[in-house]
């Protein structure tokens, strides 16, 4: 049916452009800006960590939300695929839903309390509460874990559609 197939073409689509903001802007995350606030001064994050982050971390959020919900209808509309597609889809598919609940469980709750930390502290001109520090740590960990989980989620959901493994 032609307007099946056009309508899978718009959903593979969105899934593409939803995936690339998403897992972009997390290679950006982890490749620049943890080394780049690293190097930020106190006065200088609460300047920049209120305006940048806030914006970044909702189109890494909601990409991954677009990226799983059309992922999972792309799914549905293929499932009866041969057994290599459908080994390949499942492992892709439930490493992408690992990583979307580390940024819904972990990175966003984490962060933003740290955004609220940080301007609060800007703006009072105080050092931010000790308790930073450990939220940092646990989004990053659940950040840079999501990074690593990305390349054989890639790995396999190209695959799916590329080779035929048995």
């Amino acid at each position: 049916m032609p307007g099946a197939d056009l309508f899978e073409l718009l959903v593979r689509w969105v899934h593409s452009l939803a995936g690339i903001t998403w897992i972009g802007l997390l290679y950006f995350f982890n490749l620049i800006n943890v080394n780049f606030m690293k190097s930020l001064d106190a006065g200088t994050k609460g300047k920049v960590v209120p305006q940048l982050m806030p914006n970044a971390l909702w189109w890494f959020r909601w990409g991954s939300v677009v990226t799983v919900l059309a992922g999972l209808l792309l799914v549905m509309m293929n499932w009866p695929g041969d057994g290599s597609w459908r080994l390949s889809i499942s492992i892709g598919g439930t490493l992408g839903i690992i990583m979307f609940l580390n940024v819904w469980l972990i990175i966003w709750p984490n962060q933003k309390r740290i955004i609220q930390m940080t301007a609060e502290a800007a703006a009072k001109q105080q050092a931010p509460p000790p308790e930073m520090a450990a939220m940092a740590r646990r989004a990053y960990l659940a950040s840079r874990t999501n990074f690593y989980l990305s390349f054989p989620m890639l790995f396999f959901m190209a695959s799916a559609s590329h080779y035929h493994w048995f």
